[in-house]
């Protein structure tokens, strides 16, 4: 697998605006987010599925609703595009020549995250929680 340990530090150091007043998961309260599962997909191979840790992800990430950034360990990312409907909430932004997404169940707080280049994508699930 291709190591992503920089990538993911500096793209998942995101955040948005604040948006609407509310419940745990809909953009009023920082969060903490962890992936538990990954995926690294390359242009003409399978996709390699495992842990975070194996492609170099961050075990954590935070959420900044308030200063729109994500905060990994190593980066902070600032968040370029936000988008909230009922269910979910959209984040995006670029860093390191990788476009990034963060796609928020506002209902439950689980997380998919994916990082992409003309190359391939490393697909992260998880959940975050609020601080």
């Amino acid at each position: 697998m291709r190591s992503v340990r920089a990538i993911l530090c500096a793209t998942l150091a995101v955040a948005f605006a604040p948006l609407a007043q509310g419940g745990s998961f809909d953009g009023t309260k920082p969060l903490i987010c962890a992936p538990v599962r990954a995926m690294d997909c390359a242009i003409g191979e399978q996709c390699v599925t495992g842990t975070p840790d194996e492609i170099g992800a961050p075990n954590f990430l935070r959420i900044d609703f308030d200063k729109k950034v994500v905060v990994g360990p190593q980066r902070t990312s600032p968040v370029m595009s936000a988008d909230k409907n009922d269910k979910q909430i959209l984040l995006q932004g670029n860093e390191l020549g990788y476009a990034w997404t963060i796609a928020l169940d506002q209902g439950n707080g689980k997380m998919v995250v994916t990082l992409v280049d003309r190359a391939g994508a490393f697909v992260l699930f998880g959940s975050c929680t609020p601080l």
